[in-house]
């Protein structure tokens, strides 16, 4: 079996051709674009099957709400109709889901060198898995066992509130009301744009001092050069900003955690974990992920893994493609 798969965010369209041969998955070509060079996911789609060849199903995960056979998410450049899609690429079985839906269906199909531990734990085989996944935006979902099956429950858990914890923090929401004009979603702290909006705060509150030649020569992404500088040492407010944004996203984790009881772990996905491992590993997350007063001490026993493998979506969306009747 032939089949297309996209993992299709708000910067990157990340597809694959993926072969299903003897119960196994196997990724035979892959290519990214830039999700705002073309005027809809159906145009990037047919670029890539021309180079690979028809298939036989299609499977997209994409970054927002699937309702029915619709996705809007507020970060996509474009509305995305699965039947309309399926109809311009001509793969009537075409399945359209979240892209953190995605990725927990990707799980269970990854390599143990794929997974970096944070906390190992004491996992329990049947338990609840939360998933978060910071990118261009903040996606959040559940996984579920049910005997040999398992069921992904993506959710909007990312637009849900901000919740500073100390001062630096509630100075970091006024920070965004006033910048955004309302209220402030988690989103808004956890994302590329996030961790800019953070190095912003830090230096506009003299919280740490700004080195411009951390900023200057460059043409990338604001939040990659953040989070470079941060890493190298070369930028005391890059470093201030990081350690920020790393403890908030500890402490988002341990919500999730505690939402489901995830005994089954919490696995850390989107595109910005993997560039900050470094940072991870240092203590900063875990300790905001274990700062939870009276329970610290059972997510003490939640082990915590980093997904460093960016085919997760990609085998996550084959497989469900796959098992369709």
């Amino acid at each position: 079996m032939r089949i297309l798969a996209g993992d299709i965010g708000g910067t990157k369209a990340l597809f694959a051709f993926v072969l299903f041969e003897g119960g196994r998955l196997r990724i035979v070509h892959r290519r990214r674009f830039a999700s705002g060079e073309a005027a809809s996911l159906a145009e990037l789609a047919a670029r890539f099957l021309a180079e690979t060849g028809g298939a036989d199903r299609a499977a997209f995960g994409a970054a927002g709400p699937v309702a029915g056979d619709l996705c809007a998410g507020p970060n996509l450049p474009w509305t995305i109709d699965r039947r309309e899609l399926a109809r311009a690429l001509r793969i009537p079985r075409t399945i359209l889901l979240n892209d953190l839906e995605a990725v927990g269906y990707g799980i269970e199909h990854l390599e143990p060198d794929d997974l970096f531990t944070l906390q190992e734990g004491i996992p329990v085989p049947e338990g609840p898995i939360a998933l978060l996944g910071a990118g261009t935006g903040l996606g959040e979902a559940f996984v579920l066992r049910f005997g040999e099956t398992l069921r992904v429950f993506p959710t909007e858990g990312g637009h849900a509130d901000f919740a500073p914890r100390d001062e630096v923090e509630f100075g970091l929401l006024r920070f965004l009301r006033e910048r955004i004009g309302g209220r402030v979603s988690v989103e808004r702290v956890l994302s590329g744009s996030g961790l800019t909006a953070v190095h912003d705060y830090v230096a506009a509150r003299g919280l740490a001092p700004i080195d411009p030649a951390a900023h200057e020569g460059t043409e990338e992404d604001p939040a990659a050069v953040v989070s470079r500088a941060a890493i190298e040492g070369r930028c005391a407010a890059c470093v201030r900003a990081l350690d920020l944004f790393v403890s908030i996203y500890g402490a988002e984790a341990g919500n999730q955690a505690l939402r489901i009881l995830a005994r089954g772990g919490v696995c850390i996905g989107g595109g910005i974990a993997p560039r900050i491992l470094d940072k991870l590993k240092d203590g900063v997350f875990l300790r905001a992920f274990l700062d939870k007063g009276r329970l610290s001490g059972l997510l003490r026993e939640v082990p915590v893994r980093v997904i460093l493998a960016d085919r997760a979506p990609l085998l996550g969306a084959a497989s469900l493609a796959a098992r369709q009747p």
